[in-house]
């Protein structure tokens, strides 16, 4: 690894940021250029006179992810190609697709054996795999918050090409990877139990040594015994609105939802409807919004009586960006509503 040599950066970015375009690039293969893009020029900012960025790997969100097998050889190869000292992916915000294409191309990267450091936020889907050979900075929903993350990467990042040890999450201001490091400590465990089991039960505050994300469980509804007399509402968190968004509903990080009547609609007519979402390709949805609310189909499963009716509203939110305390609002809301309207079963298109 180099000592006080400048140190040689790639940098991985998806479409967006990697100037390709929006949802609509989204299928770009995998992409390599010299130098500096987009949010690169901040990383040299960041790095100064202690290095470059030498090249930049941009590749599409769904592409990558759809297409590992043929992703992952591109992005190594432009490794050979560069022969950087590290690797800093992102940041990838709350952008989930972009989140786990950076995690992964850290880990095959580092498996190289070349210090490859991530940035994202917390909720983050990209988090929810294994990645305890991966450093991941937390960063704030979206991108006014880029320079700290930048900075904070490429301090991590030069401790590894340094051969310098990396300390606890806590210590080194990375998000815990679930990784139980060995060690002395101050006091024996007995003794390091007893001290935050006394915390706890007196209402003090404590860190505990083992944490451990508890997925919530949710009891299964009971199951409808005769869909034919079932009242069977729609929804949609892919932003489908009346054409024009009336009630300004936003493209990411929604917090409330709306309903709209499609009583009498035998399908949605795209003179009629539009989505506004932000995190996929709405050119096809569009065209034909019963792509994320199949209407249509649902009319002809009411007509043939396979079900009692079809719900005379439907409801809608925006599900790119929306943080889990939202989305748990959103949803209880939602579930008031349709319970109070004696809605038996609901169809949830995701996008």
């Amino acid at each position: 690894m180099p000592g006080a040599q400048p140190l040689r950066v790639i940098h991985f970015l998806n479409q967006f940021f990697g100037g390709i375009g929006g949802e609509e690039a989204a299928n770009s293969p995998v992409l390599v250029k010299d130098g500096t893009i987009g949010p690169g020029q901040a990383l040299q900012q960041v790095l100064g006179d202690r290095g470059s960025v030498v090249g930049t790997i941009v590749a599409g969100d769904n592409f990558f992810n759809e297409h590992v097998e043929e992703a992952v050889p591109a992005v190594l190869e432009a490794i050979d190609r560069f022969k950087p000292d590290v690797l800093i992916a992102g940041p990838a915000f709350n952008a989930g697709r972009y989140g786990l294409a950076c995690v992964e191309v850290c880990r095959q990267v580092s498996g190289r054996g070349i210090p490859a450091v991530t940035a994202m936020y917390p909720e983050n889907p990209g988090l929810l795999g294994d990645r305890s050979d991966v450093y991941v900075v937390a960063t704030s929903e979206s991108a006014s918050d880029m320079a700290r993350p930048m900075t904070e990467m490429m301090r991590i990042a030069g401790k590894l090409a340094r051969g310098e040890k990396i300390g606890s999450a806590e210590e080194d201001g990375y998000i815990p990877r679930g990784v139980r490091v060995h060690g002395m400590r101050e006091a024996p465990a007995a003794e390091r139990a007893y001290t935050m089991l006394n915390d706890r039960l007196n209402g003090r505050p404590f860190t505990t040594e083992m944490a451990m994300l508890v997925p919530e469980r949710a009891t299964p509804a009971t199951p409808i015994s005769d869909l034919r007399h079932a009242n069977v509402a729609l929804i949609t968190s892919g932003g489908l609105v009346p054409k024009g968004n009336p009630d300004r509903l936003v493209r990411a990080g929604a917090t409330n939802w709306f309903r709209y009547s499609i009583d009498g609609q035998g399908s949605l007519n795209p003179d009629d409807w539009e989505s506004v979402h932000a995190g996929f390709y709405t050119g096809i949805v569009n065209q034909n919004p019963d792509y994320i609310l199949p209407l249509g189909a649902m009319r002809s499963l009411e007509s043939d009586g396979e079900i009692g009716r079809v719900h005379p509203w439907v409801l809608t939110t925006t599900g790119v960006g929306t943080t889990l305390a939202a989305g748990k609002s959103i949803g209880q809301e939602m579930a008031n509503e349709l319970k109070s309207e004696g809605v038996d079963a609901c169809l949830l298109v995701a996008t």
